[in-house]
């Protein structure tokens, strides 16, 4: 920091102090909302139940796996990182209001609400349908007609700030269907079930807590004829009319009346099913009232990953790398891979042993490794080699190092 304080201030600027009280007039800045328009939602079925909570928590686990434009080498390993647009996409910002991680997301609730998204490259170098492009954004859309070739989708549009509908070639966009639609989405699968059953005891507690008073008032009279009946009907007007009219809701009757109240709890098996329901869509996802709280072990996070969240990271990956690479681009070594983190669940007891085994069997290097801790690397030239360390080095490592370090001396000279 070198600038002295006068030069700071004369290239200080303040959003307050620096504002032009023309600009906003001048501008044109769009239609303006109370509520983000390119928020995903989900339908009136799924928003209103434990259905929710569940897509949320599936679609954050799949969000926090890096995706990322690679090059690989001649083996199918990955060498390193592609740069290209896509890859900023990937790894930075997908578009002017989401980053990365939050497309992720998106992508993942909308195709589990609906069963089936698109993914649309807005901004491209070239026109997709005719050869090779790069893409600058992404969106995700909501597939509203299917045709043989093309599908029309539902795309948030920035420019205007409205979701509209476009007709795209199925060769443009990448395409991803839930992998767990028989479960999720089909009419009568499991989760729909479930809907059903949550709406319906939605529907009976609303009922039931209406405030109705559910009263049978039996009078001293047979109410057989129409004169009775009318007398019947007057008294009981009455009797609505003291209870609604008075300040504690308080009515009186005639000694020979005898007043019933059937405002008592209904026995219905609803909850037994929808428990049944909720137990048997948990083993169908592989997953558990732990993972939502947050007390599952590491077995049960690593079923959980292995059966729910690979495949629909899969499924993505694999959509993106049909429609966004072309056969040139495969054939230069050029892929969209997926990259889960195998420590992110492992105690910190554990890592030091986990350590020693990696370093010690020359998987990875002591750099590498404290990567994964957060730590910065180290500037000990032994800490990026890929040998057992509690070993003395051979004749060879010696002759190569001190070979090494001559080159350098005559390098600096």
């Amino acid at each position: 920091m070198n600038d002295s304080f006068g030069s700071r201030l004369k290239r200080a600027w303040n959003i307050f102090f620096n504002k032009d009280p023309t600009r906003e007039y001048r501008a044109n800045v769009g239609a303006g909302y109370y509520y983000r328009p390119d928020r995903p939602r989900f339908s009136v079925g799924n928003e209103r139940s434990i259905v929710t909570a569940i897509l949320n928590r599936i679609a954050m686990d799949v969000a926090s796996i890096d995706i990322r434009h690679v090059r690989l080498d001649e083996n199918g390993r990955y060498l390193n990182d592609y740069p290209s647009y896509l890859n900023d996409c990937l790894t930075l910002e997908a578009n002017l209001d989401q980053t990365a991680r939050a497309f992720r997301q998106d992508v993942v609730m909308s195709m589990l609400d609906e069963g089936c998204v698109a993914i649309v490259p807005v901004d491209t170098t070239e026109d997709p349908e005719k050869g090779s492009f790069d893409v600058g954004s992404l969106r995700t859309g909501k597939i509203v007609q299917w045709y043989p070739e093309h599908v029309k989708v539902q795309v948030y549009r920035e420019s205007t700030g409205r979701k509209e509908e476009v007709l795209l070639s199925k060769r443009a966009v990448a395409i991803v269907e839930n992998p767990l639609y028989a479960v999720m989405n089909e009419r009568n699968s499991t989760l729909q079930r479930l809907i059903r059953k949550l709406n319906l005891l939605d529907a009976v507690d609303e009922q039931s807590s209406s405030g109705k008073l559910d009263l049978i008032i039996q009078l001293p009279y047979v109410v057989k004829t129409e004169a009775r009946r009318k007398q019947a009907e007057e008294r009981r007007k009455d009797i609505e009319n003291q209870l609604a009219g008075t300040k504690y809701g308080i009515a009186y009757t005639d000694g020979t009346e005898r007043v019933t109240q059937l405002n008592r709890p209904i026995e219905n098996n609803l909850m037994k099913q929808i428990e049944y329901l909720t137990s048997m869509l948990f083993s169908q996802l592989g997953f558990t009232q732990g993972i939502l709280d947050g007390s599952a072990d590491e077995n049960t996070m690593l079923n959980y990953t292995n059966r729910t969240v690979e495949p629909i990271v899969a499924s993505i990956v694999d959509a993106m790398k049909v429609r966004f690479l072309t056969k040139t681009a495969r054939t230069q070594r050029q892929s969209i891979e997926y990259f889960i983190d195998p420590f992110r669940l492992v105690p910190v007891s554990q890592l030091a042993e986990i350590a020693d085994k990696f370093t010690r069997n020359a998987i990875m290097t002591s750099n590498e490794f404290r990567q994964i801790l957060g730590m910065k690397p180290s500037d000990d030239p032994d800490a990026d080699k890929l040998r057992n360390k509690n070993l003395n080095p051979s004749a060879q490592d010696v002759e190569n190092q001190e070979t090494e370090e001559i080159t350098e001396e005559i390098q600096n000279e």
